[in-house]
């Protein structure tokens, strides 16, 4: 029987890393691997009480957490990993041990693409830090093979860091095929019903709480373009969705934007909408983009992260350019479909995601522990631990 150790700050139950690690988790155990997890709170042997979001203080806790499990948990995830010298481990972030090391996004090349010089990071702190932390993790022998989500994630890697120690595998996120998938007619009028929705009505949607990396801007003045739509936009915090809203005020389509902020019910949402929209500047996968097909939304998307290598022109959405225009032109595009057309699109949604359920994609990762298994076996020491 496999056993598998996760090292990743937090682990639950949602999106971002700690939901990657969670669906992992689920599906490690549902195919026979004996399942362990070291977290920030195993490395304190306590948990840590919350602190207020939003806050400055909550800014500075949450870079001091990060450079503390970084280091201190570096060191006793590597005593933890050495009591068990059976498992394969798998390192989701921050801590520098591990045999896999999952690669959730490129601080530098998260830079670039929004037009940042990279000498920008001297000035903060803290990404300096993340940057030597990972010249450190890349350029030596700290894990045995890098994961990254997509062809263009490894791209990034390797233009980043150059010759990198660890071999290279590209294994994408997955999607909860059960909770994200068409909606019933029913289920349909219902969550359109909650906004005053009728069935003629075409509704694009947007989902991020980084409105400016992930170009909701392009959405917004895309409508200028795209009359015949709607957008809903989920996620945000005050400040940010006042800003948007002004614009989408200036460019006289505040009346189609309607602003959900923070949501936890996605999937009802998604079901009360038609199409997904996401013009972002960088994406190491971008899960929400196999989200949205998963539950039949064609997706408006540029081609960064996992969406060059899912979205297809006229199949199942397209990829844009990262321009208003040309994003308004496809809103619209989708918008005046007829609805037969606009089906097989929705078609093709669901069965470009459907391969990416997470049950395949932690099959993937056991063959990957197999692997590292047998190598290991023909090894003297274990350099997972090292």
């Amino acid at each position: 029987m496999t056993r598998i150790v996760q090292i990743v700050p937090f682990i639950g139950a949602g999106t971002g890393v700690a939901g990657v690690a969670w669906h992992l988790e689920e599906e490690f155990r549902a195919l026979g691997a004996t399942v362990e997890r070291f977290t920030f709170d195993s490395a304190r042997r306590r948990r840590m009480l919350p602190w207020p979001r939003n806050t400055v203080l909550a800014r500075i806790r949450g870079g001091w957490r990060m450079i503390w499990f970084s280091t201190v948990g570096t060191r006793r995830a590597k005593r933890f990993l050495a009591e068990r010298p059976d498992a394969i481990s798998i390192c989701h972030n921050n801590v520098v041990a591990g045999d896999v090391y999952v690669n959730h996004g490129v601080l530098l090349a998260s830079m670039r693409a929004r037009g940042r010089s990279p000498w920008r990071i001297y000035r903060n702190p803290v990404h300096l830090f993340i940057y030597l932390r990972d010249r450190i993790r890349y350029r030596g022998h700290a894990h045995r093979v890098a994961v990254c989500l997509s062809e263009g994630d490894a791209d990034d890697l390797r233009a980043t860091y150059g010759p990198i120690g660890p071999r290279i595998e590209v294994i994408p996120n997955g999607v909860d095929l059960e909770r994200f998938r068409p909606p019933t007619p029913e289920e349909r009028s219902a969550a359109r019903a909650e906004f005053g929705l009728g069935d003629e009505e075409r509704v694009g949607v947007f989902v991020g709480h980084e409105f400016s990396r992930k170009g909701l801007s392009f959405a917004i003045r895309g409508l200028a373009t795209a009359p015949s739509t709607l957008l809903m936009v989920i996620g945000g915090n005050d400040d940010i969705i006042a800003e948007s809203h002004a614009e989408a005020i200036e460019h006289g389509v505040g009346d189609r934007v309607l602003f959900l902020g923070p949501r936890s019910n996605l999937p009802h949402l998604l079901s009360a909408c038609d199409y997904f929209v996401f013009p972002s500047a960088y994406e190491a996968n971008a899960l929400v983009v196999l989200e949205a097909l998963a539950a039949g939304l064609p997706v408006i998307a540029t081609p960064v992260g996992f969406a060059p290598e899912i979205v297809r022109d006229g199949v199942n959405g397209y990829l844009v350019e990262r321009d208003p225009e040309a994003v308004g032109e496809r809103m619209e595009e989708l918008a005046t479909l007829d609805d037969e057309a606009f089906a097989a699109l929705s078609r093709g949604a669901r069965a470009s995601a459907e391969p990416y359920g997470w049950r395949e994609v932690a099959r993937r990762y056991l063959a990957l522990a197999e692997q590292l298994l047998a190598e290991r076996g023909s090894a003297p020491a274990d350099r997972a631990t090292g």
